[in-house]
């Protein structure tokens, strides 16, 4: 049988570069808590996403739940459920309760034109997903959250590097996370990040993470444990050196996809923004009356030990976990539920070469 193809295979810098960038830790023995390697992410971090406040934590998931505690909101948020489980989780983690907003059929993004309906007196915030890359409706969004006097907090896991009309996804809202997952078109093993305008809420996050120590004998708030180590800093250091080329090899595999896929009847590809500099994280395809199903075409590679991912499906409001909670009906949110019926994400890596690219389509077309 061929070499397994995975959906997504991590971007790694050269041995020799990693080895380089650690070898400091080794001659200061400073292995965690904020190091020269964590500060020096964090500015450049900032240089590159163009964003006022950066604080590094130890995932993505970690990120958004100190966010949330940090804004000190209490009541309903008003999300997606198609996203990966941690964005409800870490909703329903802070004492907040989720209510579930549909998805624009070609983005995939929170639906504003639903959202506002949604809103009462219990609303305390939104909390919109940019999905494969595609950004939400910022600009309405930032309407309405003007309008109720919300606050938006943005799970900008799948954006790193995404900008709208040249400002990055970092700068929306009052807040954005990033996941700095392995998995990611920018990674630091594990880690994660918020970056946000507000000062005061990047320090309030940075007690939050480090268990409230402001000083060698001052503890001000009840905080928990979620820094970033220096060896996931180094590698973002590294990682980060070489995004701009590994992002162009990424928009050549898409460019690839969508040459072969493109136009083909009961294929729907993912959009493309007007203004929108995608990070081409994902290629996303729903089949919708295709020849073969979307299970069908999943194990039709699987068979020729190619790993596609279902993603997102199941769709947050129908986790077995929340089943028969109020509020989580997933015939509530009848597009999500339809694109994650029938959404398959394809494989996507640096280093994926055109022939395995043509293998996939072949196997998709038949």
């Amino acid at each position: 049988m061929s070499e397994t193809i995975n959906v997504t295979r991590s971007s790694l810098p050269d041995y020799e570069e990693y080895c380089a960038e650690i070898r400091s830790i080794w001659d200061s023995h400073w292995l965690t808590n904020m190091g020269e390697k964590h500060e020096a992410l964090e500015k450049a971090l900032g240089e590159y996403l163009g964003a006022p406040c950066v604080t590094l934590l130890t995932n993505g998931h970690l990120a958004l739940e100190n966010v949330l505690e940090a804004l000190e909101l209490h009541g309903e948020i008003i999300t997606s459920p198609f996203t990966f489980a941690s964005t409800t989780h870490a909703i329903v983690r802070s004492g907040c309760t989720p209510v579930f907003c549909d998805v624009d059929p070609e983005t995939y993004t929170i639906d504003p034109k639903k959202l506002e309906a949604l809103i009462t007196e219990r609303t305390v915030a939104i909390l919109p997903i940019h999905v494969y890359g595609n950004l939400c409706d910022v600009d309405a969004i930032a309407r309405i959250a003007e309008k109720h006097g919300l606050k938006v907090v943005y799970d900008a896991a799948h954006a790193f590097g995404v900008k709208k009309d040249g400002v990055s996804a970092a700068c929306f809202g009052d807040a954005a996370m990033f996941s700095f997952h392995a998995t990611k078109v920018f990674h630091t093993i594990e880690g994660g990040a918020v970056c946000c305008k507000d000062p005061a809420l990047r320090e309030r996050i940075c007690d939050l993470k480090n268990f409230g120590i402001r000083g060698p004998e001052e503890v001000a708030f009840v905080g928990g444990n979620a820094k970033m180590n220096e060896f996931s800093a180094a590698m973002g250091l590294c990682n980060l050196r070489h995004l701009d080329a590994w992002l162009e090899e990424r928009r050549a595999v898409v460019e690839h996809y969508r040459a072969r896929l493109g136009g083909v009847p009961g294929l729907r590809l993912n959009a493309v923004q007007p203004g929108v500099q995608s990070n081409y994280a994902y290629f996303p395809v729903v089949f919708d009356g295709c020849k073969y199903t979307r299970d069908e075409v999943f194990a039709r590679l699987a068979e020729q030990n190619i790993i596609a991912r279902k993603y997102f499906y199941p769709i947050t409001n129908s986790f077995d976990c929340y089943r028969g909670r109020p509020g989580f009906d997933p015939e509530a949110t009848p597009v999500a539920r339809y694109v994650g019926d029938r959404v398959l994400t394809l494989p996507l890596y640096v280093g994926l070469a055109p022939d395995d690219v043509d293998r996939i389509c072949d196997i998709i077309l038949g």
